[in-house]
C-alpha cells in the first residue's frame, strides 16, 4: 500500500457553497481518516442579544442563513413566547407553517439545482431554480421579500394571507407537481446519477444513531427523528404525517429523500390552506422574560432538528441565545461517511450532505 497523505478539501471549491474545510487523509485514492475544520464565517450573531432587545433579534435571528431564513425567525419566536406564556392566535399558527413548509420546497429545489450542476447537468440546474424562483414569487406576494421575510413577529405574524392569495398558492403549487416530476425523473433514474451515487457514502440505521444524524440525512438511513411528528403549532392539525423515510443510506437515498420531501411539503401546505380558521394574527408581546426566566424550543428545518435555548434577565434584553443547527449534529456522520471512500467521491458526499455552514458558525 502506498505512503497515506493529506490532501486539503475546501474552504474555497466548485461544490461547496459555504466554506467548509477537510483534511483528507487519503491512501491509494482511498479516504482513511477525515478532520473538519470550520469557523470560517462566524459572526457572533447570539452576542447581539446583549445589544438587540427581543423584538429586535428577531431579525437577527432571521440572517442567520439566507436559506433557513423564514425558520430561524420562527424558531426564536416560539422559544421567547415559550419564555413569557405567549398564547399564539391559531390562524397565525397555521401561516406560519405554511411559510415554514413552503421554505422548504425552496431550500430543496435550490440544493436539487446545486446538485445537477455538480453533476455537469447545467439544464437541469435551470430547471431548478426555475421552479425556486416560483416560490420565491409567493415569498414576495405575501412579504414583500424574497429572501428575507421578516414575516414572524413574537405573538404572531406580521400581515395576513388572504383568501384569494391562498387559493393562488394552491394553484401555482399544483401546476409545479407536473414538472417537478420530470425533474425527478432526472435525478432518480438517470443511470449516470446512480453511478455516481448508489452504495456511495453509506451510513446504516445503528450509526445513524450513534451519531445524532438529523434531517434528511438521518431519514434516509430509516432513523426517524423529524421534529414535525410532535405536533408542534398547527402540524398538530395535519390528518396524519409520516416522515419520508429510506433504508439504502447511502447519496442516493439522501437524493430521493429531498425530493419526495417536496411533494410531501406541497401536499402540507395544500391541506393547512384548506382547514386554515379565521381570526387574528398577532397576540402583541409586551413586557420582559423574568429575571432568571428559560426556555427552549425544537423545529425541523430543512436540514433537519434546530434546538432554540434562551435565557432571561428580568430587562428586555435577553441574558443567553443559544442554536443547535443540524449541520453540528451531522458533522461527525459526515466524516463517517467519508471514511473508505475513493477521493473522488467526496464532492458527492459532502453535497447529499448538505451542511449549512452559515447556520452553524452564526
Amino acid at each position: 500500500m502506498g505512503k497515506a497523505q493529506v490532501i486539503p478539501f475546501g474552504p474555497q471549491h466548485p461544490v461547496l457553497p459555504e466554506p467548509l474545510h477537510l483534511d483528507l487523509v487519503v491512501q491509494d485514492e482511498t479516504v482513511v481518516d477525515v478532520l473538519p475544520q470550520i469557523g470560517f464565517v462566524h459572526r457572533g450573531l447570539e452576542k447581539l442579544v446583549e445589544t438587540r432587545d427581543i423584538h429586535q433579534y428577531i431579525y437577527v435571528a432571521e440572517r442567520i442563513c439566507g436559506i433557513c431564513a423564514f425558520g430561524h425567525s420562527y424558531g426564536y419566536a416560539q422559544t421567547i413566547e415559550n419564555m413569557m406564556n405567549v398564547e399564539v392566535p391559531e390562524r397565525a399558527e397555521f401561516l406560519r407553517v405554511i411559510m415554514h413548509e413552503l421554505s422548504r420546497i425552496h431550500s430543496h429545489l435550490l440544493w436539487m439545482g446545486l446538485a445537477a450542476d455538480a453533476f455537469g447537468y447545467e439544464a437541469l440546474f435551470m430547471h431548478c431554480w426555475r421552479l425556486r424562483e416560483r416560490i420565491l414569487d409567493i415569498f414576495e406576494t405575501v412579504a414583500g421579500g424574497r429572501v428575507i421575510l421578516s414575516y414572524t413577529l413574537l405573538g404572531g405574524v406580521a400581515r395576513d394571507i388572504e383568501a384569494p392569495t391562498l387559493a393562488a398558492i394552491k394553484d401555482t403549487l399544483n401546476s409545479l407537481k407536473k414538472e417537478y416530476a420530470e425533474i425527478c425523473n432526472a435525478f432518480l433514474k438517470d443511470s449516470s446519477v446512480k453511478n455516481r451515487t448508489v452504495g456511495v457514502g453509506f451510513i446504516d440505521e445503528e450509526h445513524a444513531r450513534e451519531y445524532g444524524m438529523v434531517g434528511p440525512f438521518a431519514r434516509a438511513s430509516n432513523f426517524n427523528n423529524d421534529v414535525r411528528c410532535l405536533g408542534i403549532g398547527a402540524y398538530g392539525n395535519l390528518s396524519s404525517f409520516e416522515p419520508i423515510l429510506d433504508t439504502q443510506g447511502d447519496c442516493y437515498a439522501r437524493i430521493k429523500v429531498r425530493a419526495n420531501e417536496v411533494l410531501q411539503s406541497i401536499d402540507i401546505v395544500n391541506e393547512l390552506i384548506d382547514k386554515i380558521p379565521d381570526g387574528p394574527i398577532l397576540n402583541p408581546v409586551k413586557g420582559a422574560p423574568e429575571d432568571g426566566a428559560e426556555a427552549s424550543s425544537i423545529l425541523e428545518q430543512p436540514r433537519g432538528e434546530v434546538y432554540y435555548y434562551a435565557a432571561g434577565n428580568g430587562t428586555k434584553y435577553l441574558e443567553r441565545m443559544r442554536i443547535r443547527t443540524p449541520t453540528s449534529q451531522n458533522i461527525a456522520g459526515m466524516t463517517m461517511a467519508l471514511k473508505g471512500c475513493e477521493i473522488s467521491d467526496v464532492n458527492m458526499i459532502v453535497l447529499t450532505i448538505d451542511p449549512c455552514i452559515s447556520c452553524t458558525e452564526r
